[in-house]
């Protein structure tokens, strides 16, 4: 009810000036229904009462009629066409990377098997299913029982989520207890860091009364979500207090998963009508479908109007209406290869116009029929990046001097291995908009990854070169233990935290627990 409301509250019209359309179409609709009572009574050529006395089926005339249909079906293209519209049109790249931190309780309560096997592991499983639905989307975890810690922080490789996940069970955590005030402040300050915006799920069995009062202090710019992993208290005890959140209780399918996910795409786009920089969605094509259908009833044996005139005035009406509703502004012309007959061939092509069943197949992730389809040459670009033709995006996104189309292309060069392009092209991006999402990041991270290879390149021109000078020849080798105590450190310092916890064997319950005793100790209840 609230999303409802929120969207209600952000109604307005791209083009308002067709509205103006509607006073005239109703006064044409009543002078044409009054004319038509006029004409009945002048043909019969008796006095109106008499006539109305003697008709057959008086209340048969009073039905529906034709005028009426062709008013309302006027009415609604005319609204359609002044362009309603209540939410912004995502960044097709922002929707891909939407943030969510899940905040999992690890307490003993946690640990109960009324709901099987456990309520922890219940909720392992949630996130696991929950994760395969993110599409790469950044996720954080977070952790509580009577301290919160960052478990893992946001990325979008879910092999890295998992193990750190099964590792999560109250004998790691150093401090007993309840703290969700605190895991939904570390929470907020891991999407504090983010430009776009996010949202928060809470996995737990309950909630304090006290803590209620802290939750409704949040910040509102994000999403709150809570999965109830405990039975009894169908209305969620003191979680139906918090305000502007969602409680699901925990199901055997992936319903609760599923209600969650709707939750947080309204959130995100409630949150995206703030952002002044995204152009308004147009939703004046859904008027389209209900004037069709009234359209059709032209086509009925006797719905027709009375006089020819009337006929062709909404005939032309329609027509003038329709045709820039339904028509859309020239695009650029396709620089691929693509041929006519691939972009407009099939059923779609009789319904809808390449671009949206270029739209059409990227909601089914046919990523490489919309190329084929779309017309726009950045609609086809973007396409073509989540096909995974990098070298046939930038080529076609080239030519484009928008910010979009310029992040596009440079996350494409990156992923080919031209990291020389790719850093020209997000310098291109900050220049035109400084603070374009994820353009700075990946700058940084291209110049690190174009650095660390020049000079792996360099190390390996160096081992390839011959001994020839006099002093490589007069230097002592070391003996082989010495050589090799000498070169562990260098690689051991090389290696990460993660990547050398991806190489144990053993769970990861032994190096959270260490990592969450070293954080209390020092005082902090967040990553250092």
């Amino acid at each position: 009810m609230n999303a409802l409301l929120a969207d209600i509250s952000q109604l307005h019209f791209l083009r308002p000036l067709w509205l103006l359309l509607l006073p005239l179409i109703l006064c044409l609709w009543w002078w044409l229904r009054s004319d038509l009572h006029r004409d009945k009574d002048r043909e019969a050529g008796i006095a109106p009462h008499l006539a109305r006395a003697l008709t057959v089926g008086e209340q048969h005339r009073r039905r529906l009629r034709p005028i009426d249909v062709t008013g309302l079906l006027l009415v609604l293209l005319a609204i359609g066409t002044a362009g309603p519209s209540w939410t912004r049109q995502p960044n097709p790249l922002m929707t891909k990377t939407a943030p969510l931190v899940v905040v999992l309780k690890v307490s003993d309560t946690m640990q109960k098997k009324d709901v099987p096997p456990t309520r922890l592991e219940r909720a392992k499983q949630k996130v696991l299913d929950l994760l395969a639905t993110r599409d790469g989307a950044p996720t954080a975890l977070v952790a509580y029982a009577g301290s919160a810690h960052r478990v893992v922080p946001l990325t979008d490789d879910q092999a890295l989520l998992k193990p750190y996940l099964e590792g999560l069970v109250p004998d790691v955590m150093p401090v007993p207890g309840d703290a969700p005030v605190v895991a939904l402040k570390l929470a907020e300050q891991i999407l504090q860091r983010e430009q776009t915006p996010g949202s928060i799920l809470f996995l737990l069995d309950s909630l304090a009364e006290s803590d209620v009062a802290a939750m409704n202090e949040r910040d509102s710019h994000n999403g709150l979500g809570f999965l109830l992993v405990a039975p009894g208290n169908l209305a969620g005890g003191a979680l139906s207090r918090v305000r502007g959140a969602k409680v699901e209780r925990v199901s055997a399918d992936k319903r609760d998963i599923t209600a969650l996910n709707r939750y947080f795409d309204s959130a995100f786009r409630q949150a995206l009508a703030q952002d002044e920089n995204l152009q308004w969605e147009d939703r004046g094509w859904w008027l389209a479908w209900p004037a069709a259908l009234l359209a059709l009833l032209w086509f009925r044996r006797g719905c027709n109007l009375p006089q020819p005139s009337s006929t062709h005035l909404g005939a032309v009406a329609l027509i003038c209406l329709l045709t820039p509703l339904l028509s859309e502004k020239p695009l650029a012309q396709n620089t691929s290869a693509n041929s006519p007959e691939t972009k407009h061939s099939g059923l779609l092509s009789l319904l809808l116009t390449p671009d949206q069943q270029g739209q059409w197949f990227s909601l089914h992730r046919d990523y490489r029929r919309a190329a084929m389809a779309f017309e726009d040459p950045y609609h086809e670009g973007y396409a073509l990046y989540q096909a995974g033709q990098f070298e046939d995006a930038a080529n076609v996104l080239a030519p484009l001097d928008t910010p979009e189309a310029m992040f596009t292309r440079a996350m494409a060069m990156a992923k080919t291995g031209q990291y020389e392009g790719a850093i020209a092209g997000f310098q291109q991006v900050l220049q035109v908009d400084p603070e374009f999402p994820g353009a700075e990041k990946n700058l940084a991270l291209t110049k690190k990854i174009l650095a660390y290879m020049e000079e792996s390149r360099g190390e390996e021109e160096e081992e390839l070169q011959p001994a020839n000078s006099e002093d490589d020849l007069e230097t002592e080798e070391a003996p082989p233990e010495e050589s090799q105590q000498q070169q562990t450190p260098e690689k051991q310092e090389a290696v990460s935290a993660d990547q050398w916890m991806s190489t144990l064997d053993t769970g990861t319950s032994e190096y959270l627990k260490q990592r969450f005793a070293a954080e209390a100790a020092a005082g902090s209840e967040q990553n250092p």
